[in-house]
């Protein structure tokens, strides 16, 4: 019995901390706690560094620093000790389950943040340099934004691409100081005397800073860093287009995954292959309506169907009214019978639609033979509902 309760209990936690769902009010409250906690532990290091603040209020920062540390040190170990409720981990050993999550990237950042606090107190050194650590606790704000998430996805899918630029550039950045070493060491060594030196003056230059505290005077000189400049703006620009791209390609790829799930559960389409479905998720138009707005009105010309990625619609029909929400799909029966909306569709709050358009609709007719036929079935059995109303 108490293996069973501390079991429920410890899953709870689990769903609290890792794996709580959207309209669960306590992961909700625990997110947003440790995001606040997470803002306010930069923002009291950032202050802590002003004399004059540290010199008034360092006894109130000090205390709040010993509340924070406690806090995550808790947080820490709950989700160590939840970790076994972790899918993947079930299968293991519990202490294997443990040490396995425990290396994981996450729990690794959220153990260096606040590491430095017990080492300092434990080996009674002043760790002031290891401090530098609770800067950390900014980057377990990752866990909870999507946003960032995905920038972190971007970099580990283009590593190999962007250590490929980053050799390339220090490769170019090589070649640019050793040059300028030759060309300029005799007539200024104490700006090029030797390949280190020069060093900065190309990293300077390629990356078209140009502090000017490094300047060349020959004429020679002048034209190599002029070629530099060039290349330059090339080369320290690819990393960026590498990783604009990766961030393009994530974008897609998560749409693809929502807008495929969303097509291919339709009661029309569920009945054709992948690439037709694909066909079809070429052809759909995002949009976004604020609430309270109409998306259509009863008795308009059909010009086409949508799919609700994310918030609710309602459709009126007199003082009968319905609610859509995510993955439901709607204005189809105009498009069907090739007539108007029956219903007014409006916004009952913020929605991003998917988009059908009449003619991409009637394209898919002409192009899909025992699509084309199945729709002429459900239009023609709307039909005979209506006139049986």
């Amino acid at each position: 019995m108490i293996d069973r309760y501390k079991k429920n209990y410890r899953h709870r936690i689990h769903e609290i901390l890792e794996s709580g769902a959207h309209d669960d009010l306590a992961s909700k409250v625990c997110d947003g706690l440790i995001i606040v906690l997470i803002l306010l532990n930069v923002l009291a290091f950032v202050l802590g560094s002003v004399a004059s603040i540290s010199l008034r209020y360092g006894f109130w920062l000090d205390q709040f620093e010993l509340f924070s540390v406690i806090f995550f040190t808790l947080e820490y170990a709950l989700r160590i000790w939840a970790s076994v409720e972790h899918p993947p981990l079930r299968a293991l050993p519990h202490w294997k389950a443990r040490m396995k999550f425990a290396l994981e990237p996450f729990q690794i950042i959220d153990l260096l943040a606040i590491l430095p606090f017990y080492l300092g107190s434990l080996v009674g050194l002043d760790l002031r340099l290891l401090r530098v650590f609770r800067l950390l606790r900014f980057f377990k704000i990752i866990r909870y934004s999507p946003a960032l998430q995905v920038f972190v996805r971007v970099f580990y899918k283009e590593g190999r691409a962007l250590i490929a630029a980053l050799l390339v550039m220090v490769a170019l950045l090589l070649f640019a100081a050793t040059g300028m070493h030759y060309i300029e060491g005799a007539v200024q060594p104490d700006v090029f005397g030797d390949i280190p030196s020069s060093m900065w003056w190309a990293l300077a230059t390629l990356t078209t800073v140009g502090y000017g505290d490094a300047v060349p005077v020959t004429a020679l000189g002048k034209i190599w860093s002029g070629l530099f400049m060039i290349f330059g703006l090339g080369m320290f620009a690819l990393p960026i287009g590498i990783i604009a791209t990766g961030f393009a390609q994530e974008i897609n790829r998560q749409e693809f995954v929502i807008n495929w799930n969303m097509v291919a559960r339709v009661p029309l389409f569920n009945s054709l292959e992948a690439a037709e479905v694909a066909d079809i998720m070429r052809l759909l138009h995002s949009q976004r309506f604020p609430q309270g707005v109409v998306i259509y009105k009863k008795g308009a010309r059909a010009t086409g169907m949508y799919f609700i990625v994310s918030g609710e619609v309602s459709l009126a029909d007199g003082e009968e009214l319905s609610t859509l929400s995510a993955g439901d799909f709607f204005g189809e029966t105009g498009l069907l019978t090739g007539g108007v909306y029956q219903r007014t569709a409006r916004a009952q709050t913020v929605c991003h639609l998917l988009e059908l358009e009449r003619d991409d609709f009637e394209y898919l007719l002409s192009n899909n033979k025992g699509l084309n036929e199945h729709i002429q079935k459900l239009a023609l059995s709307k039909q005979g509902n209506e006139r049986e109303d």
